[in-house]
């Protein structure tokens, strides 16, 4: 059974592992016709054998840090292509921000995923505005602790945060690529949404649900 809908445990870790599964294996055919239009047409397809391994993964631990290494460890291991690297990384980091404690605050997660976001950008060179998942990361992490610091719940502060990661996502549809297979094509990049920031905006999706789970 999950903590108070105020704590992020390991069993909410988990859900948010199997949701992000869920979610974005349902969208991959969107995901990967995002893709084709601006990247290797593959996408959709790597995520979702990543994701389904990272799932298969997120059970077990009996810490969020746990739950999150594990996942992230099988995402890299499991995904072609440059999404791997750089969704295993946001896990990863965010795992390893988390204090090692069974029931982690609303404060320290939110530092947790700030973490995570910091080590994508490092990873990939990319800044907000370049057509990239940040695009639709750092908002989704700016609400969040924006919604915290006004008071708000863990899962109305997530919903906050999910909400801004599809604007973001929405918002890279005219920008012009700067960064990876994208950024080749120039400006003939803009008018498509980019496959990362809308994976991304899933990812914040399953995490609002699984923050939001009812404790039954």
């Amino acid at each position: 059974m999950a903590e108070s809908p105020g704590a992020f445990d390991a069993a909410r870790a988990a859900a948010w592992i199997t949701a992000s599964a869920r979610l974005i294996g349902g969208a991959a055919d969107r995901l990967t016709e995002l893709d084709t239009a601006i990247g290797d047409g593959d996408h959709g397809r790597n995520l979702t054998r990543g994701f389904a391994a990272a799932a298969e993964k997120a059970d077990g631990a009996d810490t969020p840090r746990g739950v999150l290494t594990g996942a992230g460890s099988a995402l890299v291991s499991a995904t072609g292509g440059a999404s791997g690297p750089l969704f295993g990384t946001f896990l990863r980091r965010t795992a390893k921000a988390l204090p090692d404690a069974p029931v982690v605050g609303p404060d320290d997660l939110a530092d947790a995923l700030a973490a995570g976001v910091a080590a994508v950008r490092e990873l990939g060179g990319a800044a907000d505005g370049d057509k990239t998942m940040v695009d639709a990361l750092d908002p989704a992490v700016t609400a969040l602790r924006g919604a915290l610091a006004e008071g708000a719940s863990l899962p109305a502060a997530v919903e906050r945060a999910a909400e801004a990661a599809r604007a973001g996502a929405e918002a890279t549809i005219p920008l012009v690529a700067h960064k990876g297979r994208a950024s080749y094509l120039g400006e003939r990049s803009a008018g498509h949404e980019d496959p990362g920031a809308a994976s991304t905006a899933l990812l914040w999706s399953a995490l609002a649900e699984a923050t939001g789970a009812d404790d039954g």
